[in-house]
């Protein structure tokens, strides 16, 4: 299985001036944008870090997923939330021939955690083997940083914050995440049952 990001959230969209504020970054001098792609840069890290901690999408983007089989025929769980909208679903056989299935076909069935395509009659279509089934869809909170949950935008920012602070420092062990943060994404996470399987 392969999760692509295809579109990137915009620069307009990230909360540079909310960031210089909780940094408490000095103000009206002529070169006050000059730290912009340095902050931008750890803005993006932290929403990386978050989207990957808890399987949530922040921002608005398009994404395309790949997967050879279907976990369960009547009803696949997507890998991030929150999908907004199912863009298309295409099967793709191993002559590379593509098949775009009609949407009157699946629809989604939407949930915080785990949003799943379901079939519209019994069974998604098949995959035939060696064959793929692609996915785009939407995903995120929504398009502008006013739309993600309060709690999620302090997080980012004191993520953010964290990585700016110590961006010199080379001995803070891998997946380092400050306790504030941890607890203000711990309802978002995921629950995995089954072995770690998704559902």
């Amino acid at each position: 299985m392969m999760l692509i990001e295809e579109t990137a959230a915009p620069p307009a969209a990230l909360p540079l001036a909310e960031f210089k504020a909780h940094l408490r970054l000095g103000t009206g001098f002529a070169d006050d944008d000059i730290q912009d792609p340095v902050l931008e840069s750890f803005l993006r890290a932290a929403l990386a870090g978050i989207e990957g901690r808890t399987g949530k999408v922040l921002l608005e983007r398009e994404f395309s997923w790949a997967l050879r089989v279907w976990r369960d025929a009547a009803g696949q769980a997507l890998p991030v939330a929150p999908v907004r909208a199912v863009l298309s679903l295409s099967l793709r056989n191993r002559a590379d021939e593509v098949e775009v299935i009609d949407p009157a076909l699946y629809r989604l069935e939407q949930d915080a955690h785990r949003p799943v395509l379901r079939p519209v009659a019994a069974v998604l279509p098949t995959i035939e083997r060696g064959g793929v089934a692609d996915i785009r869809f939407r995903a995120g909170y929504g398009a502008a940083w006013s739309d993600l949950p309060a709690d999620l935008v302090q997080a980012v920012l004191m993520l953010a914050a964290h990585y700016y602070e110590y961006r010199h420092e080379t001995g803070l062990s891998s997946g380092c995440m400050p306790f504030g943060v941890a607890s203000l994404i711990e309802r978002y996470r995921t629950v995995r049952l089954l072995g770690g399987g998704a559902r």
